[in-house]
Formats: structure tokens, C-alpha cells, sequence
């Protein structure tokens, strides 16, 4: 048995049991999209769970993708700290997606090649059927392109000829051999749908209804994901890209499936059909399921993180009552270097702080009125951080936008230069000159005494 003949070998021995369940080829084929449906269930909710969570998050991503336009290292390094953040792996959607693509495939196989495929016979065997049925003037072997339905032509013989077969080659039999019927509704299902018929002037059901299956076939497809984008709608308002190539891929994928049931039998559309239906079905169940779940879950973490802030600011709170008090602990394993850098620290601040107020005291007894000074100045240069600066743009994104505009607004037609500092020297000339008078008057006082 080759590698592709083990492959197949699961899907053969399942098409094999439904046809001998139902005793039709189209309700084993339907079957068969149920039951692969079924199995596939599991890993299709995984990647359907995972998807939901993409989608819940895109207005995150998009905020994201605003904040750090421009540099792609953080803009990468912040979205996967949020995919760690919510449980999510971006790439485990698109990996189970694939999985139907090479059942679709083994699947075809055993249709194309019902004897050595499906049935498993030996190809001796199937050379034997076939110079029978040459011998006999039932079959004429096919060259190039129509050889590749070979063996579905030859099981459409045996089966006409079934009686035949079983006297004749009663001695060369092989065990596996089994009697299939392709039809199914008054439709040959070893046939290819023909786009032309009509010009033949073959207007019965037979020739009709497989010119049909492909049309359904694409209106079932592009209904799937119709439903599944109505259900799922996308969250990102501002992803345009992603927006036409989910539309393009809405009329595309219709399209190849008109193009691959007209090139292959018609079992392959009627397998096209099941699945589409019932992947909707399966799409509709999961997408309720996962809804509530994430519902649930979301408030869960609204809950946790809610309750995490409010412990924080419970503690910020008491340190700082603890600190206004004077009750805070020292850490002792604080190495003595730490201690006198902290000490030192201290009394700068303070001193720094007896110099403002000392320096507020003079500007109001000279008249000195103080300018605001904006959170973007540096030195004298009042918007050297820009006219639009907003310090907590970051740690507070929601208000970011609005205090923004806000300080554009402000800034408008405002000096660049904070003359302030020019008054101060002023303030400080003027002291000065006041310090040298109080010198002058003491030294003319003493002098007077003696």
C-alpha cells in the first residue's frame, strides 16, 4: 500500500460503510460531509472561539495601531502583550481553517477512483475489467485528459453489467469488488455537469439538474459566509484593507467553486452542497455558544480588573495617610548609601520648596504677576515639546484625543517665549538695588552716630 493509498484508506473504508448503510452514492456522499462535519467540530470551534476573541479585540488593535503609527517595533511589542493579556493566539484561527483542504482532496481521490481508491481492488485486476469490457465492445480506452475518469466509466459498466462480470471473470474476482450505482435523484453522479447541453438539444432532468449543481454549489457557499459575516461582524471600522479582501474573498471563493464542480464529477458538487449547509448550521451553534461565553468571560475580567484598581488606589491612599503621618517604615535592608542619597534627595526638595515659596512671597510684594507655565515648556521655550502636548497621552489614552485639541486650542497665537524669565531678572536687579539702598542707609546711620 503506497503513502497516499494509506491516506485515503479512512475515507474509502468510510464512503464504502455509508453506501453499504443507505444503499445510495449520494446519501453516502452526504453522509460522509456530515460525519467529517462532526469530526472536524472540535478543532473548527477552537479556531472559531479563537476568531471571536480576534474580532472582540480589533478596537483595541486599531487604538494600537493609531497610538504607535509609525513605529512597528512597539506597535508589535504592545499587541503581543495584549494577545498574552486576553488569551490569544492570533494564528491558531487560520490554522484549523485548513484542515477541510486535504479531506477535500482525499475525498476526490476515492471519487475519481472508485475501484482502486475506494474499493481498494488490486490494479491487475482493474487492466483484467478493463480489456473485458473492451473484448466485450462495452468500453473504449480513453487518452489524455479523458483518461483521468477512467475508472469511474468502468464502475458505470460493471454496474450495468454486474451478471456478466461475475460469470465471466468468475475465476480472476477480486474480494473488494463491489457493486456501485451513481445514480442519485435521476442524476448520474460519476458525470461531469456540462454547460453546453443544451445546444445538444438534451433537455431531460439528467443533463438539467447537473448543470445546476455547481450554481447551487456557489449560491450555497457565498450564503455561508453571508451568514457567518452577518453574525460575526467585523469590528474594525477603520481596517479597510482587511474589509475588501474579506469581500473579494466573498465573490471569489463562489466563483472557483462554479469552475471545480463543472471540471470534476458531480459527486464532488453534491459533497460541495452537504458541507456548505452544514457548515452553516455548525456556524450559527458555535457562534451563539462562543457569544456567551465571551460575554461572561469579558465580564469576569472587567470584574478582576476593576477590583486590582481599586486595591491599588486603596494602597496608594494608605501610604499616603501612613506618609502624611509619618508612620511609614523604613526598609532596613536599604544599604546606607541608599539611605543618605534619599535623605539627601529629601532636603533638597525641601529646600527647593522654601525657594518657591520664598520667590512667590517677593513676585507678590513687587506686583509680579506669574505666568502659567505649560507642561510642554523647557527653559524659556514655552512649546518646545510641542503645542499639542499632553503629558498623560499614554497612561490615560481614553482622554488623550480631547486633551489634545484642548491644548492646540490653548496655544493658538501664543508667545513661543515665556518672558518670565526675563521678569525674574528684573525681580532679581531690583532686589539687588534694594539690598545696596538698606547697605547705604545703615552705613550713613552708623556714621551719623559717631
Amino acid at each position: 500500500m503506497s503513502f497516499w493509498e494509506m491516506i485515503t484508506w479512512p475515507f474509502a473504508k468510510l464512503m464504502v460503510w455509508l453506501y453499504n448503510l443507505t444503499g445510495s452514492y449520494g446519501w453516502a456522499i452526504i453522509l460522509f460531509a456530515l460525519v467529517v462535519n462532526l469530526v472536524l467540530t472540535p478543532f473548527m470551534a477552537k479556531s472559531k472561539k479563537s476568531m471571536m476573541r480576534q474580532t472582540r479585540l480589533q478596537p483595541k488593535i486599531s487604538e494600537l495601531q493609531r497610538r504607535h503609527e509609525g513605529n512597528p517595533q512597539k506597535l508589535n511589542e504592545e499587541m503581543q502583550k495584549l494577545y498574552r493579556e486576553e488569551g490569544v493566539n492570533p494564528m491558531s484561527g487560520c490554522l484549523w481553517s485548513l484542515i477541510p483542504f486535504p479531506i477535500l482532496i482525499a475525498l476526490y481521490s476515492v471519487i475519481r477512483q472508485p475501484l482502486s481508491r475506494m474499493m481498494f481492488v488490486a490494479s491487475e485486476f482493474v487492466n483484467t475489467l478493463q480489456e473485458f469490457f473492451v473484448e466485450k465492445g462495452l468500453y473504449t480506452v480513453a487518452s489524455g485528459r479523458a483518461s483521468a475518469y477512467s475508472e469511474i466509466e468502468l464502475t458505470k459498466i460493471l454496474h450495468e453489467n454486474w451478471d456478466l462480470v461475475q460469470t465471466g471473470l468468475a475465476d480472476k474476482l477480486d474480494p473488494n469488488l463491489l457493486n456501485v450505482d451513481f445514480s442519485f435523484i435521476g442524476l448520474n453522479l460519476g458525470d461531469q455537469p456540462q454547460w453546453n447541453f443544451f445546444m445538444n438539444g438534451n433537455w431531460t432532468w439528467a443533463a438539467i439538474g447537473l448543470f445546476l449543481i455547481p450554481f447551487v454549489s456557489a449560491a450555497l457557499s457565498w450564503a455561508s459566509m453571508k451568514v457567518s459575516t452577518m453574525i460575526n461582524p467585523p469590528a474594525a471600522a477603520g481596517n479597510d484593507q482587511a474589509q475588501a479582501m474579506s469581500k473579494s474573498m466573498n465573490m471569489v471563493m463562489p466563483l472557483m467553486s462554479i469552475w471545480i464542480c463543472f471540471i470534476m464529477p458531480a459527486a464532488m458538487g453534491i459533497y460541495w452542497i452537504a458541507n456548505s449547509v452544514f457548515g452553516m448550521a455548525r456556524d450559527y451553534l458555535l457562534t451563539k455558544k462562543y457569544r456567551k461565553q465571551l460575554d461572561i468571560e469579558e465580564a469576569e475580567r472587567a470584574a478582576l480588573r476593576s477590583e486590582r484598581e481599586k486595591e491599588l488606589e486603596e494602597k496608594r491612599l494608605e501610604t499616603e495617610r501612613l506618609k502624611a503621618e509619618g508612620k511609614t517604615e523604613v526598609n532596613v535592608n536599604t544599604s546606607k548609601k541608599k539611605l543618605q542619597a534619599s535623605e539627601k534627595q529629601k532636603q533638597e526638595e525641601r529646600r527647593a520648596a522654601l525657594e518657591r515659596a520664598d520667590r512667590a512671597a517677593r513676585r507678590e510684594r513687587l506686583g509680579v504677576k506669574e505666568n502659567e507655565i505649560p507642561a510642554s515648556q523647557v527653559g524659556n521655550r514655552r512649546y518646545a515639546r510641542g503645542r499639542a502636548y499632553v503629558p498623560d497621552r499614554f497612561t490615560n489614552p481614553e482622554s488623550a484625543a480631547e486633551a489634545t485639541e484642548a491644548a492646540a486650542q490653548e496655544s493658538e497665537g501664543a508667545a513661543s517665549i515665556d518672558e518670565s524669565v526675563a521678569e525674574e531678572l528684573v525681580e532679581t536687579a531690583v532686589e539687588t538695588a534694594e539690598a545696596v539702598t538698606e547697605l547705604e542707609e545703615a552705613a550713613a546711620t552708623e556714621t551719623e552716630q559717631e
